[in-house]
């Protein structure tokens, strides 16, 4: 075997090393983390970043929010404290939203890497935390200054000693110290794991520094999407995607536009910024655009800053796809996760039969809370307060040659709390959660399924449902193809009264709340569908 070849072996070897680096540092935050989000959904994202702030390999692990919004994160920290002023030991920290992940509730944490005392690497992570005081995780604020404590890019650990008084200012404007401090802990904690795994593989492969690997990594992702990119048409696509919106209705406008390698989404023409926290800041619009072009594109192709670079978006300032500071921003996925489903109405112009069909989008978030500052003393007598978080998922589209998943988080791709664990913290009983019968598209294959749950109090007080990120209740996932749109959700008291798709509403004492998530919409002619797959849809209660 030639010098040659045995380098490109060693070179690959070594590839598939950093990647499970970091799924190793992804994990270590998977399994210390105290929030529920993380630990059970696996709300977070871990990367490695070469000395240039590069994002060179990330984790399986993790959202399209977090990773592709990080990939640009660390970069940011450079202004504030220079590369050349860091040292063994420092951690950074930051949750601005413009230059994060999106929203004050997602904490970036950034560690540097030393071998020799020269800076070699840096790694990232980033996790969904509880509670950052404010109004709480609701849309309902009018600007950030309401949402949370906001925290710029400040040091959290200089040569490994914490930085106290910061921590004293986090904890203390939050309603959950224990489990922030935790899930703060145990982002510093895989970036650490992270930092001793690569000074371990660095060692015992002789190197000196990452930039030769990082290079071909940067360099064969980068190929491989500009020849996925290449087999492309040029030209131009347009698709609208209605959503619910907060105090009206919001028009996603999305163009695609192809030509000679080079693809970009233009987003120009979108609804104005709503005033309420219904807004993606323009990192995490990036973050989901981009992810649905290499979806569709370059699958294959490995996700680091070479791949993602062969995309691009163009937006007009102050519009839900890019708002300015200080508007709202928390519950920013509502409209964030539905880009997914506007560039594949572009892409299925460009690749017929080649596109899913729209899914239930934005995953649906049950914050509940005890009612506590919102009704009488009286009528709280004894009762626990407490603030969970649970989850609610819809249907994924049809896809060619396969049906849409069941209750799945798409694009997210974060997964359920079980109900044990939410029952375990609270009083609330989860009397019911199922497949809902009928709430996929019909179509070739047919859409996903949503699913229908039901929450009463065992204490005989009410509670309150923050519906933030409620969607697809007046306006269907579409079927692609000849496929019929999925189910609409449904919000409403076990009593009979439908709520409104977002704001903060109470549940009576007694009184039960009862979602049904949306479907995902068909793919293909229904009437092309196989006389076993309808049977089987009727046996298993698919179909009723």
């Amino acid at each position: 075997m030639s010098k040659k070849a045995l380098e490109a072996i060693q070179t690959q070897v070594m590839w598939n090393r950093l990647i499970a680096v970091v799924e190793e540092q992804a994990q270590s935050l998977l399994r210390t983390a105290f929030g529920t989000i993380t630990r059970e959904a696996g709300d977070l994202s871990a990367g490695v970043y070469n000395p240039a702030g590069d994002m060179i390999a990330q984790a399986m692990t993790g959202t399209p929010g977090h990773v592709n919004t990080m990939a640009t994160a660390v970069k940011h920290f450079f202004a504030h404290y220079p590369q050349s002023t860091m040292k063994p030991g420092d951690v950074y920290v930051t949750n601005d939203p413009w230059q994060g992940t999106g929203h004050l509730f997602d904490y970036v944490m950034m560690t540097p890497v030393f071998l020799d005392k020269k800076l070699v690497a840096f790694f990232a992570s980033t996790c969904h935390l509880i509670d950052v005081g404010g109004i709480g995780f609701s849309a309902k604020a009018n600007s950030s200054f309401e949402e949370g404590t906001y925290i710029p890019h400040m040091m959290f650990r200089k040569e490994n000693v914490l930085n106290d008084d910061l921590m004293k200012v986090i904890l203390g404007n939050t309603r959950n110290p224990i489990e922030v401090k935790g899930d703060l802990l145990s982002l510093v904690s895989a970036n650490d794991t992270g930092a001793r795994r690569l000074v371990e593989m660095m060692s015992e492969f002789k190197l000196k520094s990452l930039d030769k690997l990082g290079n071909h990594i940067l360099t064969q992702s980068k190929k491989g999407a500009l020849e996925a990119i290449k087999k492309l048409p040029d030209g131009e696509w347009s698709y609208v995607l209605p959503l619910d919106g907060y105090e009206k209705p919001v028009t996603i406008k999305a163009k695609l536009k192809i030509k000679n390698g080079h693809v970009k989404v233009d987003y120009r023409g979108t609804s104005e910024v709503s005033i309420f926290g219904i807004n993606s800041p323009r990192t995490y619009t990036e973050a989901y655009t981009v992810f649905a072009l290499k979806a569709i594109i370059a699958p294959h192709v490995p996700n680091n800053i070479g791949s993602l670079s062969c995309f691009e978006i163009e937006t007009d300032p102050h519009t839900v796809v890019d708002p300015i500071r200080p508007s709202p921003v928390t519950s920013r996925h509502v409209t964030g996760q539905m880009l997914a489903d506007a560039v594949f109405g572009c892409l299925c112009q460009v690749l017929p039969g080649q596109v899913q069909a729209e899914s239930a989008g934005s995953i649906w978030m049950l914050m509940f809370n005890s009612a506590h500052g919102r009704v009488s003393k009286e009528q709280l007598v004894n009762a626990q307060q407490y603030s969970v978080l649970a989850i609610g998922l819809g249907g994924i589209g049809g896809r060619p040659g396969k049906d849409g998943l069941a209750c799945m988080a798409f694009p997210s791709g974060i997964g359920g709390i079980p109900i044990e664990i939410i029952e375990g913290q609270c009083p609330l009983w989860f009397k019911e959660k199922q497949f809902l019968a009928n709430s996929g598209g019909e179509g070739e294959w047919r859409g996903g399924l949503a699913q229908r749950i039901e929450v009463l109090n065992r204490e005989n007080t009410p509670f309150t449902i923050s519906a933030a990120t409620f969607d697809r209740i007046k306006n269907a996932a579409q079927g692609r193809e000849g496929g019929k749109p999925g189910s609409l959700g449904v919000a409403r008291l076990g009593s009979g009264p439908h709520l409104p798709d977002k704001g903060i509403h109470l549940v009576p004492a007694g009184d039960a709340l009862i979602v049904e998530l949306p479907g995902g919409g068909g793919f293909g002619d229904p009437a092309k569908r196989k006389l076993e797959l309808r049977e089987a849809d009727r046996k298993a209660g698919v179909v009723k």
